[in-house]
């Protein structure tokens, strides 16, 4: 069943558009159906899940981590992540750069933007963001390198209010994306609202319940 969800998605997703399969909570064995079909991205929003998913598991995966980051768990995946979805602050950055460092790494980050109407999602608002990316922290940051952005939609059914969000943040990631032309991925889109974020302008959908079922 797993395999033929990734192919049907798969199939249904522009070449441009990577999917990430969002494994938390879900066993290695689950994962390795996924793997066996193709699937190299998974997404965990639990460190210490991902890392012993790390060990587990075939080395040619890239593990993204798509969860809240703590700056004291950063050093447990930093030897060996792909990209960091939710990086909220320039301390958080600024720590990632520092556990890079020592494993002779430069990380791919995603800065989050808080699009959605509750409080209780994380993110950067424009000023944040244009604040960061001027800073001279931020330019004396060695071992990281914002690829792009990343947001959540309000949880709701309400699609004009969804796609609303998307397109500020896709208008948000093309004034950013004129300054600083590393930024390639616009992370935005879950299992409910991917194809409504592609339309949008997502490069990258997480999706998980649409591949390994409902938890």
């Amino acid at each position: 069943m797993i395999a033929q969800n990734i192919q049907t998605i798969k199939a249904d997703l522009p070449p441009h558009v990577t999917l990430v399969a969002v494994s938390k909570t879900k066993p290695v064995a689950q994962l390795m159906e996924a793997y066996a079909a193709g699937q190299r991205i998974f997404g965990e929003n639990k460190i210490q899940e991902m890392a012993d998913k790390f060990e587990q598991m075939p080395k040619d995966i890239h593990w993204h981590m798509i969860g809240h980051v703590q700056t004291n768990k950063v050093k447990y995946m930093a030897s060996f992540v792909s990209l960091i979805h939710g990086v909220d602050s320039l301390k958080l950055l600024a720590e990632i750069d520092k556990q890079a460092a020592k494993h002779e790494r430069v990380i791919d980050c995603l800065l989050q933007m808080h699009i959605a109407q509750e409080e209780t999602k994380f993110g950067l608002d424009e000023a944040e963001l244009q604040n960061l990316l001027d800073s001279d922290t931020y330019r004396n940051l060695k071992n990281i390198k914002v690829v792009g952005l990343m947001g959540m939609a309000t949880f709701t059914d309400n699609q004009s209010i969804i796609k609303n969000e998307f397109d500020t943040l896709k208008s948000i990631f093309d004034r950013c994306a004129a300054q600083h032309p590393q930024f390639q991925v616009l992370s935005m889109g879950m299992s409910g609202d991917y194809q409504l974020a592609i339309s949008c302008g997502s490069t990258m959908v997480r999706i998980g319940s649409s591949i390994f079922g409902n938890r």
